[in-house]
């Protein structure tokens, strides 16, 4: 099993659950959260003022999913939350010892 972590532009959230939708997905957590990258944040003019804005605000995604449909959901991820922009995010795949589901006491992919 595998951990697939996503960082996303907000507005591609939909499609991104869209597409994980299409391919099966069940389980999803989302996150409302803020960083940069090589943008380094951005500038705005608000009331006349500039000011520099250090972090910006994504989404990440967290799902775990088997081995055999990691590339599917990876791919997926990548193709809709693809912009061609600098920020469209990164997607980050790590291992999964154990998953054990509370309320049923199941484990392993059962679980999932």
């Amino acid at each position: 099993m595998k951990k697939v972590e996503a960082i996303i532009k907000p507005f591609k959230l939909d499609e991104v659950k869209e597409a994980l939708n299409e391919i099966g997905i069940q389980g999803i957590t989302i996150s409302e959260v803020k960083g940069f990258g090589r943008q380094k944040g951005h500038t705005e003019l608000y009331r006349g003022a500039e000011y520099v804005v250090d972090f910006i605000p994504k989404i990440k995604l967290e799902i775990i999913v088997s081995d055999a449909i990691l590339p599917k959901v990876v791919e997926a991820i990548e193709t809709a939350a693809k912009t061609g922009r600098i920020g469209d995010g990164k997607i980050f795949v790590t291992p999964v010892e154990a998953v054990i589901r509370i309320r049923t006491g199941e484990t392993g992919e059962d679980a999932l």
